[in-house]
């Protein structure tokens, strides 16, 4: 009986890992995204920019995966207009990845 709870258990948390995989930018590259996030974003997004510091662990997966559907429409300047496609999948993917309720949040200091 006890190792019927165990694989129950393990089912259980394998199924919620892939669930919230799924929700994860298509095609992204999180570690280019560090690198591109430290690069892009950071420029305006650090401590004492202008646009106020912003970290990956600061929201969750999906309020990162919302952030980016929303920014690429309301963020100030033309940052998301000039910076390609593949650049802000790969930025996101590392947001969500680092993000508070990941496996790894990280602040990306």
């Amino acid at each position: 009986m006890k190792n019927w709870k165990t694989v129950v258990m393990i089912t259980l948390v394998l199924a919620a890992f892939i669930t919230t995989s799924a929700l994860a930018v298509d095609g992204g590259n999180s570690r280019k995204g560090k690198h591109l996030f430290k690069k892009t974003c950071k420029t305006c997004h650090g401590a004492g920019g202008e646009g106020g510091e912003i970290s990956p662990k600061v929201k969750t997966m999906a309020q990162w995966d919302r952030h980016f559907k929303k920014a690429a429409k309301k963020h100030p300047g033309d940052v998301f207009k000039k910076t390609p496609k593949q650049d802000l999948k790969d930025i996101n993917q590392f947001l969500y990845d680092s993000a508070a309720d990941s496996l790894s949040p990280e602040t990306c200091g």
